[in-house]
C-alpha cells in the first residue's frame, strides 16, 4: 500500500517511474541502433523490418500494429520511404502520440539536406521521391545531425531524463567522429572509382566515399531491367569500365550477376542496414563491413 501511494504521487508530480523506458517504434535497424546509442537503459526498442526487406514493401501485419499501438514515438527515415506502409499502420493503431505532426513522429530525414530531388514529378519515371532520395542511411555522417535531433526529441517526450539523452548524444558524437576519421583514413582508395549500381541507393555513399556512378541497371528507379536494358547497359560498361557493380542486400542479384559475368567486373552485396551481412552486427560494423565489401572488389 505504501508502494503504491508513493509510485502514485511520483506519478502526480511528473516523475517517472524508475523501471519506466520510452517505446520506440524504429521503421528501420538503423534508426533502431541509434536511438538504443542515444536512450541506454531508458528505451526500449522495435525493429519493424529487417536488412533483408525491402523498405519500401512491407505488409502492415497485425503485429506491427499492436507494436505502434503501445510506442512512445516512431522513429523512421521519411521522405516517403515508408509511404506505402506506415500510414496505414499508424492510422490502425490509433495510437495519437505517434501521428504524423505529433512528437512522437520522427523522421531522420527532416534532419539531413536530400540529394536527388525530382525536378518534376511523374511516376512514369519509376519509383521516385518527392523530397529526394531517402536512403541516407548509406553515409554514416548523418548520424550525427540525426542523432542530435533524436536526442532532443526524446528529452522532450520524456523531460525527466533529458540530461541523460543530452550526455549519451554527446558521448556518442564524440565517439562517432572517431570513427568517422577512422573510415575516411580507410576508404582513401575508393575516391573517384568507377561503379554500377543495381538500383539508385546510393548516392549518400557515392557522395561520401567520391564514387562515380556510371550506369544504374534499372532503367528507372524500381523497375525491373529488360535483357534489352541490360544489353545497353552492357555496352556503356565496355566504353566505360566500372571497378564494381554493387546491390543492398534485399535485392535480387540476378541482373547484377547477369552483368558481372559478362562484363569481368565483381558483383558486390552492402548490407544496406545492420543485419544485411553477417559481417554488419550493429551501427559501427554496418560501416566496416561496407568499406572492407567495397575496398575487396578493387583487388586484382
Amino acid at each position: 500500500m505504501i508502494r503504491s501511494l508513493v509510485l502514485a504521487a511520483a506519478l502526480a508530480l511528473g516523475v517517472s517511474s524508475p523501471s519506466w523506458a520510452l517505446s520506440v517504434f524504429a521503421c528501420e535497424p538503423e534508426w533502431a541502433a541509434l536511438a538504443t546509442e542515444i536512450g541506454g537503459p531508458k528505451v526500449t526498442t522495435y525493429t519493424a523490418t529487417t536488412a533483408l526487406q525491402d523498405p519500401h514493401q512491407i505488409q502492415a501485419r497485425p503485429s506491427l500494429i499492436a507494436k505502434a499501438r503501445a510506442a512512445d514515438i516512431a522513429v523512421c527515415t521519411g521522405s516517403e520511404l515508408e509511404a506505402g506502409w506506415l500510414p496505414q499502420i499508424v492510422a490502425q493503431s490509433a495510437n495519437r502520440k505517434i501521428a504524423p505532426g505529433a512528437a512522437g513522429f520522427f523522421e531522420a530525414t527532416r534532419y539531413v539536406p536530400l540529394l536527388e530531388k525530382p525536378a518534376r514529378l511523374d511516376r512514369a519515371e519509376g519509383d521516385i521521391h518527392a523530397g529526394g532520395n531517402p536512403h541516407i542511411q548509406s553515409d554514416p555522417r548523418v548520424m550525427i545531425p540525426v542523432g542530435k535531433a533524436m536526442a532532443e526529441r526524446f528529452a522532450q517526450i520524456d523531460p525527466a531524463n533529458a540530461a541523460l539523452y543530452q550526455s549519451r548524444y554527446a558521448a556518442f558524437a564524440v565517439k562517432w567522429q572517431a570513427a568517422l576519421d577512422r573510415w575516411q583514413v580507410r576508404a582513401a582508395p575508393l575516391r573517384g572509382q568507377p561503379i554500377a549500381v543495381q538500383h539508385k541507393t546510393w548516392i549518400y555513399l557515392e557522395t561520401w566515399l567520391g564514387l562515380k556512378r556510371v550506369v544504374a541497371l534499372e532503367p528507372k528507379p524500381g523497375v525491373p531491367a529488360s535483357s534489352g536494358y541490360l544489353a545497353q547497359v552492357l555496352g556503356v560498361l565496355n566504353k566505360t569500365p566500372v571497378k564494381m557493380i554493387i546491390r543492398s542486400a534485399y535485392e535480387d542479384g540476378r541482373s547484377s550477376e547477369f552483368v558481372s559475368q559478362r562484363a569481368g567486373v565483381p558483383a558486390v552485396v552492402l548490407p544496406y542496414t545492420i543485419g544485411g551481412t553477417a559481417g554488419a552486427k550493429d551501427l559501427y560494423s554496418l560501416y566496416d563491413d561496407t568499406l572492407t565489401r567495397l575496398l575487396g572488389a578493387l583487388k586484382p
